[in-house]
Formats: C-alpha cells, structure tokens, sequence
C-alpha cells in the first residue's frame, strides 16, 4: 500500500474544523470528512466587529481584544476534543492591519491550542473562491465572486475550481461605516461619499476584469446575504440581487436617518449598523464592473479552509503547485534543488524524533531546498537574501504571511553567517525547530556545493546532547578535502550562533 493510499485511509470520517477570525464577525465551522465529502455537523458566529476597534493608530483596543478572546473562548470548547491537525485559525485584514495583531494572536492561540494564521488578501480571496466553488454547480463558463468582509473585499473570476484573477480592495463593511457613517448616521452625502472611495478603488481591478470576462457573478458571505434577504423580504426580487433592486434597496436605506433606526424585515440588528456602508460597496461593484444581477453562495472563506484542509491530506496541496512554479518563474536548477532536498530530508528522517520536528516541518524544509537558489535570477552576490526577500514579497497561493516567513527565514539562513536575529522574528515556539532545520538545509547545501551529478556516501546524522554529529563512511573525507574544509567553515559558523557541529 503507499503512503498516499494510507493517509486517505486515515482521514476518512474524520472531523475538520476552520475558525475563521473576520474584520466583523468570528466563525467556526465542523465539518466530517466522509468519503472524500465535507458534511457541516456544527456552525457558530459571533459579530465581534475586530475592525471597528482598531484605533487611529492601527491598535487593536483592549475592548476589541476582549471581544474576540471571549468569542474565542466559546470556540474553543467545540474543538478542545479534535487534533490539532484537524483545526485550522485564519485571520483576515483586521489583524494584517493592527499593529499590535501579535498580543491577541499569543493569548488567542493559548486559548485554541493551535496556531492562527494570517493569511494575505489574495490568499484569502483564493479560500473564497475554493468556499464558493464547492457549493455551486460544477458549471462551464467564467464566474466573478464578490465578498464584502468588514475590513476587505475580494473579487476573484474563475472557472470551476480554479482561480484565474484574484485581488483584495481595502474597503469594508465595518471600516467604511468608521469612516463615511460617523454615530451612524445615514444621509445622501454620507452614502455617496463612501460609494465613490469603493468606486476609485474598484479603479484598479476595473478595465482588467471587464477585458476577462465572465458569465455568471456570485456573493457571499454576511453583507452580500443581508442585501440579499433584504431584496426579497421587500418584494424586490425573488432570489437573486439586481442592479434595480439594489437600487430600490438604497433609496429605501436613505429614508432612514441613523442605522439603529432601520427597518427591514430579515435584516439583523447586529447587522443594522453596517449595513448602509456594506450596500454602498455593492453598488459601486454593480456599477464599475456593469453587473446586472447576482446569485447568493453559501460557501465563503471558511467552507474554503475546509477543503483546502481535505485537500492536504490527500496529497492535493496547492503550496506544492506555488512552489513548482516559483522554481520555473527563476529559472531553478531543478536537479541541484532535487539534490539539496533529497539529502535535507534524510538528515531530518534520522534527527526528527531527538529534535521533534514534524510533518510540518518536512514540508517547509523540502520546500526551502527547492527555492534556495531562486536569488540567483537577479545577483550571485548576496543570493541566499534576494531568494528571501521574493519569498517574502510575492504572491504564494495556499501559504499564510507566517509560512512565507518561515520559509524565507530559512532560505535566508542557507550560507555564510548563521543569521540568528533573523530566527528571534519567529515566534517563540517555532524558533528551536527552524533553527535546526535551516542546520539541515545549510549541511545539504553543503554537501552539494559542487553540483556534482555523483551520489554521496551513506551518510549518518544524529543527535548528542545540543550536538549534531554527521559520520561519513571511514576514509570518505579524506578523498573529499574540499567538502572537509567546507563542513570545517560551516561548523565555525554554526559555533558562532551556539549551534555545535561535528564531523567524523
């Protein structure tokens, strides 16, 4: 039986959990993986509104951080019983924006048992899609999708599965109402004012998306729903929003003078306050993107996170596809990256059980080996740190800001001085196991500086104390003198970041 055969085997009926922590509201979602399908078993919301306790200077308020460690705490009652594998925390552009996103994501990953990831706006908008796409018809023909969060809105075309255009417009439900609706008052002025900012950002994805297309345009998402139900508890339309009923919808919010005064049937008062802003974003995307209409998907960030997550553990990793092509982007030499890797992995086979390193973070470390030389595409000189800044900076679907990091933490450490100030920007629990695994990376690089198609020696790596010894066939480096003043140099940089070496 092979490896893949035996972890679907080991995931079937298993129960998977995606807390999604939005700019307005927190949700959990519990789903069981049966049979390669995801079926909804529990759903639970809270509008924690994190946005609208962001100061002006980017603070997260204590108030708002209270809010959501509370919301969280009730959450983490529903999965205290699941692996941590099988829970996934994301946190969209309230915690990208907040200064101080560190504190309350230490207190809540205390609180979960599990680390939170922050993953960028296209990341978020490839979740999205991945949630929308699973709950609609497998149709032909291109799809816009829309979803107006609290601090973002994402707008991505794709067909079937897969994403072709994706992008992420800073303006929100909960931020624009900060910003447009002062004591939530609601008035003409106020309302187009907030209507034109959603339109001049909408500038900037406007004339490529209409150049591309599409047949049919989804929402999701709270915002998109409200408007939706709105529409339909009115008489405006029967199920779908269009252009007609949202306009008729506007005209009917602009009768009222504050938000707390609004009355829709349907419409939730915890939904009342921002929802003069949520309509205003719509009606700019309906007008600089000429929709006439929009159907409603259940399926939003969350339901992606789920299948993103079966999707790992059958093998089906999207970050394996980012990676393949970052390597033909910068022009990799694929066999030397195919031997770094090779020989990274096998030192982490036999040390993983004395350093607790995980499948995790085999993964991260395959993926540093193949990415390692990418800086060379723009200087020899200082590679190892052109190859981390791409890493850190360009768009790499199905990673989180925090893998990007790590992995370009890694790939920075590969040669010359061991950068440990670099591994003290990790969090604090992440910082031993990248540490030792970057050793792994630097060895192989090592071991392989010559490029030399011939096959190494059996080689043994393991673990003494705080001293990691690697033992060659007797006689072996004697005929390798250069690969033993390498490894020489190598163990005086390691000694320098108190990490001991020893060859024999």
């Amino acid at each position: 039986m092979t490896e893949q055969t035996t972890a679907i085997d080991n995931i079937e009926e298993q129960f998977l959990a995606a807390i999604d922590l939005g700019s307005n509201s927190f949700h959990i979602v519990v789903a069981q993986l049966d049979q390669g399908e995801l079926r909804t078993v529990d759903v639970m919301s809270d509008k924690v509104q994190l946005a609208a306790g962001i100061n002006d200077k980017r603070y997260l308020t204590d108030e708002a951080k209270k809010r959501g460690l509370d919301c969280l705490s009730r959450f983490a009652q529903r999965i205290k019983d699941l692996p941590s594998d099988a829970v996934r925390v994301v946190g969209t552009n309230a915690l990208r924006e907040a200064k101080n996103s560190r504190e309350f994501i230490d207190e809540a990953e205390n609180i979960l048992g599990t680390p939170l990831e922050i993953i960028a706006g296209r990341e978020e908008a490839r979740l999205i899609y991945l949630g929308v796409s699973h709950t609609l018809a497998d149709d032909k023909g291109a799809r816009l999708v829309i979803d107006i969060g609290g601090g973002s809105t994402e707008f991505i075309i794709g067909e079937r599965f897969e994403p072709n255009m994706m992008e992420s417009l800073h303006m929100g439900c909960v931020s624009f109402t900060k910003r447009y609706f002062p004591d939530d008052c609601i008035n003409a002025k106020n309302f187009k004012r907030a209507q034109t900012a959603a339109l001049q950002e909408l500038q900037s994805i406007k004339f490529s998306y209409q150049d591309h297309g599409w047949n049919s345009v989804v929402g999701s998402s709270g915002t998109i729903k409200a408007v939706r139900n709105a529409c339909i508890s009115i008489g405006l339309s029967e199920d779908r929003i269009t252009k007609t009923a949202l306009h008729a919808l506007r005209d009917k919010i602009l009768s009222f003078e504050n938000s707390a005064d609004i009355d829709i049937a349907d419409l939730k008062p915890e939904r009342q306050k921002v929802f003069p802003a949520g309509v205003a974003i719509l009606c700019a995307a309906f007008e600089a993107l000429d929709i006439k209409e929009m159907a409603f998907s259940e399926g939003a960030l969350r339901e992606g996170v789920l299948y993103d997550m079966a999707g790992r553990l059958r093998h089906e990793d999207v970050r394996d596809r980012t990676i393949n092509a970052i390597m033909q982007r910068y022009h990799v030499d694929q066999e030397q990256a195919d031997r770094v890797e090779q020989t990274a992995l096998l030192a982490w086979a036999q040390v993983k059980d004395d350093w607790q390193l995980s499948r995790k973070h085999y993964d991260m470390l395959s993926w540093a080996a193949k990415t390692h030389e990418i800086g060379l595409t723009i200087a020899h000189s200082q590679f190892h740190k052109h190859s981390a800044y791409l890493l850190t900076h360009a768009d790499l679907p199905g990673f989180t800001t925090q893998e990007q990091l790590q992995l370009a933490t890694l790939v920075r450490g590969h040669r010359r001085k061991f950068p440990k100030d670099e591994f003290k920007t990790l969090p604090k629990r992440l910082q031993d196991a990248y540490a030792h695994l970057c050793v792994l990376l630097r060895i192989a690089v090592v071991l392989h500086r010559s490029r030399s198609k011939d096959r190494l020696p059996a080689i043994a790596f393991r673990v003494d104390n705080k001293k990691l010894i690697v033992e060659f066939p007797e006689g072996w480096l004697e005929l390798h003198p250069l690969t033993l003043a390498d490894l020489e140099q190598e163990a005086d940089y390691l000694n320098g970041a108190d990490i001991k070496l020893r060859v024999q």
